[in-house]
Formats: C-alpha cells, structure tokens, sequence
C-alpha cells in the first residue's frame, strides 16, 4: 500500500511540474495588419461668407453602425490632407470620444443642411472623455487636431461631400 501510494506521489507531482508553464518562455507577438486609409469621397470645406474653398480633402466614410462605432480606431497616422467623415440618418445631439484612437483629432459637428455647428478640437488620444456636439448634428468630420484652426474653419461654414469609385 505504501509503495502504490509513492508510485502515485511520483506520477501526481511529475506531471504538475511538466503541466507548469516555463516563466522564462517568450511568447510570439500577435501580428496585426496596419490599418491603412482608403479613399471613398471627396469633401470641400466651403467659407459661409464668401463662398470659397477652404480646403480639399479625401476622406473615408463611415455610414454604418460599425463603421461609425469603430471610426479611426487604431490608426497610427493620418495625413493632413485626409479625414474621416461620419454620415448619419438624420439630425441628433452626437458625442464622441477617443478610445482607442491613436492620434490627436479635431472634431467637426455639421448639421443636416452641411453647416458647421460646433467643434471639439484637439481631442487628445485614447481619452473617453465624451466630446458633444452642441448642437444636433447629421455629419461629422475628423481631421488632424489643430487643422480647423489652421484652416480657419468657423460656426457657419459648409462641407460638400461626394462618393468616389
């Protein structure tokens, strides 16, 4: 009796020690897939008092739930000339906020006739802080923190989108 209970010691703590995970083991990274910007439009940033082009740019769009829901998450960069405009239903009181965003965002709320009704710029990365529109808003366009001032976007001014093939 006590040699099967030795025998069955040795087998229990044998296959514990070869059950434990080696501390000094690296794991594999996870590779993933750098997200890259694809074109799907065109957007104009049109000055509300003169009718001039501010600025020109390629955006993607994002008009579905998890288009929407996922935005620029994840992204590393983008470049200035690049944006990200959000197309909803209809017009509504919106906020978003920066969780799992990379970079720093200015954020634009047009209302349902393209007209700019509030921003939030210098939204700063990986922040859940929410970020309200403070007036009801159909699109929303991100760009690069600190563009709108560069551009010299302001309350009032337009946006004028098109699809691209």
């Amino acid at each position: 009796m006590i040699r099967k209970s030795i025998i069955l010691s040795a087998v229990l703590a044998a296959s514990f020690l070869s059950s434990c995970k080696d501390d000094n083991a690296t794991e594999d990274p996870i590779e993933t897939e750098e997200i890259t910007f694809t074109k799907e439009g065109e957007a104009t940033l049109i000055k509300a008092s003169s009718g001039d082009t501010i600025q020109q740019i390629d955006i993607e769009i994002a008009d579905n739930s998890y288009e929407r829901e996922t935005g620029l998450m994840y992204r590393e960069s983008m470049e200035d000339d690049q944006g990200m405009l959000f197309i909803y239903d209809n017009e509504a009181p919106r906020a978003f906020y920066m969780k799992n965003t990379y970079i720093a965002l200015d954020i634009i709320y047009f209302a349902s006739d393209s007209t700019a009704v509030s921003f939030q710029k210098n939204a700063q990365p990986q922040d859940e802080t929410s970020l309200p529109s403070e007036a009801p808003a159909q699109f929303i366009l991100e760009i690069n923190a600190g563009l709108a001032d560069d551009w010299n976007i302001e309350v009032g001014d337009k946006i004028d989108f098109q699809r691209v093939d």
